[in-house]
């Protein structure tokens, strides 16, 4: 069962391996959003995630019995790397199964520590349950990445080192997949000081959690799927989702786009590159979605290893959410002109165009007719108007893409 005593435990297992010093207030985040914004950045770890945190403190409180069997598990990518790091460390074998879509950086670094990698199933539930299979068929001591009481213990120091860094804290947010985190730290911290308030994010595409609670027994979501790859749990842990019942304060979600532009705002305002997961605590601020918050804020940015090919889509999508870039087409006369008629309309409202593209075959278009795609970096919300209004009064009718 969980305890602070084990909790305290798992603190001196990891003494030496994890990185503690991560812990800082964000001028810039706080300025601009009007609250006093602290970061606990689980995104330096090894292997980049808190996971290494649970891995490791499962491996090494039961040392003597996985040497001789080995060990399996199932990850969406950030638990495996972890519990490769902790059995690399030990000596121990292990294998790996992740979902098949898992971003390659995390593969890569799972095989560099040593693990044997199974690239199995379109989900990690589908590969969990590949896992649990190979486990009955060799023996191998199967190690889960949320609904194990070694584990949250491990994930709870984060709550022990919160309260050691900050005497005055009002809120920490952190996010939720299938619960082994915020089980940890929110048990940790209400030991400690019960006034706190532990605030449990899901991506709305992925949210289990959110939706066991209201429902006071566990909700399974048939196919997650969101940018926060390391949250997309099918279900809540049965051991996870009592522990947030009684300690977590409240559970909210928040949508892609938000996410995207939390991520956005981590690279342009803070300078660091949290992963979707690690970014949804940001992003419940932004969007507001946590009532009458206020006062020292502690973000759990809980991973920072986000696919490179992800990024490109993820700022794309944060740039649009925040007015930064303006898409949509227009059908117009295919006569010469109505090109440089556009193009002047943006001109003059000071928008740079990026990108054009004409389409003449679009089904149901007239054949006396074209259709301009444009892409527009904006200045926010306002000047976009500027731009539609401008359009408008010159003769065209803007149709806006998302």
């Amino acid at each position: 069962m969980l305890s602070l005593a084990g909790i305290e435990s798992a603190r001196n297992r990891l003494d030496g391996i994890i990185e503690k010093r991560n812990f800082i207030r964000s001028n810039a985040l706080s300025d601009a959003l009007g609250l006093k914004i602290f970061l606990k950045l689980e995104n330096v770890q090894k292997t980049g995630s808190f996971k290494i945190r649970g891995a490791y403190n499962f491996v090494s409180k039961n040392e003597s019995e996985l040497m001789g069997k080995g060990i399996v598990t199932a990850s969406a990518g950030n638990h495996a790397q972890a519990v490769a790091f902790a059995a690399s460390e030990y000596g121990i074998d292990c294998d790996l199964y992740m979902p098949r879509n898992t971003p390659l950086v995390k593969v890569e670094s799972c095989k560099n520590l040593g693990g044997n990698v199974h690239l199995e199933g379109r989900s990690y539930d589908e590969a969990y349950e590949l896992a649990k299979k190979y486990s009955e068929e060799t023996g191998k001591k199967f190690i889960n990445a949320f609904n194990d009481y070694d584990v949250i213990e491990g994930q709870g120091t984060i709550g022990l080192e919160i309260i050691d860094e900050l005497e005055k804290i009002d809120y920490i947010v952190v996010p939720v997949g299938g619960g082994g985190l915020i089980s940890g730290i929110s048990y940790a911290v209400k030991q400690k000081n019960p006034s706190i308030k532990i605030i449990g994010v899901q991506a709305r595409e992925a949210a289990s959690a959110y939706h066991s609670l209201k429902e006071g027994a566990i909700a399974e979501v048939p196919s997650p799927k969101t940018i926060a790859d390391g949250i997309a749990v099918k279900k809540v842990g049965d051991k996870t989702l009592p522990i947030i019942q009684k300690y977590v304060d409240d559970l909210i979600t928040v949508e892609e786009e938000d996410i995207a532009a939390a991520v956005l705002m981590f690279m342009e305002k803070a300078k660091l590159v949290a992963e979707g997961a690690g970014a949804v605590p940001l992003a419940a601020v932004i969007s507001e979605k946590i009532d009458n918050i206020r006062g020292n804020v502690v973000l759990v940015v809980s991973g920072g290893n986000i696919d490179v090919n992800l990024i490109e889509r993820i700022i794309h999508m944060g740039l649009l959410r925040t007015g930064r870039l303006l898409r949509f087409y227009v059908d117009v006369d295919d006569v010469p002109g109505m090109l440089s008629g556009i193009a002047g309309s943006i001109g003059d409202c000071e928008g740079n165009i990026l990108q054009i593209s004409h389409e003449r075959t679009e089904w149901g278009l007239p054949v006396s007719k074209t259709r301009i795609e444009i892409t527009v970096e904006t200045k926010g919300y306002d000047h976009i108007d500027q731009i539609i209004d401008c359009l408008k009064r010159n003769g065209f009718k803007p149709f806006l893409r998302s």
